[in-house]
């Protein structure tokens, strides 16, 4: 996988396992940011409020630094770091995998709890295809609506995603130009004269 490009995937998706009456349910997601990740967890707590445990892990961006696991309340190490595992294991960001668990009343020890997060992280993420994605590189672009036409033709020529717009007699539009594109996008948008570029 070069720099330019990672792996994530492309849709919800959930798998259960089961060990000695308890219940495991795997919920992943593909998220973005904080807000997605919160949301989500949020929403599983109240549709499993009888719930033992909602442990989680998430890795979000490309500089591989952003993550965080939670064993929420299972005995340290056995359930985030494993989650976790399977997000890494198959090369994946901008994921979040929570699992829930419903206790049978049969204790698993640390072991059984490590195989059975994993297991049931790695059954839901087989549910999910695996795609590949542009890094995106995000720039804020300014300019006259009397210009709109030739940013945005080359917006859609370069595959940008924008995240930002407004086109109004002053126009502001932020998109992301896929990383692998950025020279050459860059090249042609300092050729239209009136328009202002900025990173951020």
């Amino acid at each position: 996988m070069s720099a330019d490009f990672y792996r994530t995937i492309n849709k919800p998706s959930t798998a259960e396992f089961k060990d000695r009456g308890s219940r495991f349910i795997a919920f992943v997601y593909p998220i973005h940011t904080m807000d997605e990740f919160k949301n989500y967890r949020a929403r599983l707590k109240k549709e499993h409020p009888k719930a033992s445990h909602h442990c989680f892990a998430y890795r979000l961006g490309t500089d591989g630094i952003n993550f965080r696991v939670s064993d929420d309340g299972e005995p340290s190490g056995s359930a985030g770091r494993p989650i976790l595992g399977q997000i890494d294991g198959c090369g994946l960001t901008n994921v979040l995998i929570v699992v829930v668990r419903y206790f049978g009343g049969t204790l698993l020890g640390v072991p059984g709890l490590i195989h059975a997060y994993k297991t049931s992280a790695a059954l839901a993420l087989e549910q999910s295809a695996i795609i590949q994605k542009p890094v995106l590189v995000f720039y804020r672009l300014q300019f006259d609506y009397m210009l709109v036409h030739n940013v945005m033709k080359l917006v859609k020529q370069y595959d940008c995603e924008i995240s930002k717009q407004e086109l109004q007699l002053f126009c502001i539009v932020e998109a992301g130009i896929p990383k692998n594109k950025q020279q050459e996008m860059l090249e042609k948008l300092k050729d239209i004269k009136g328009l202002e570029i900025t990173g951020f």
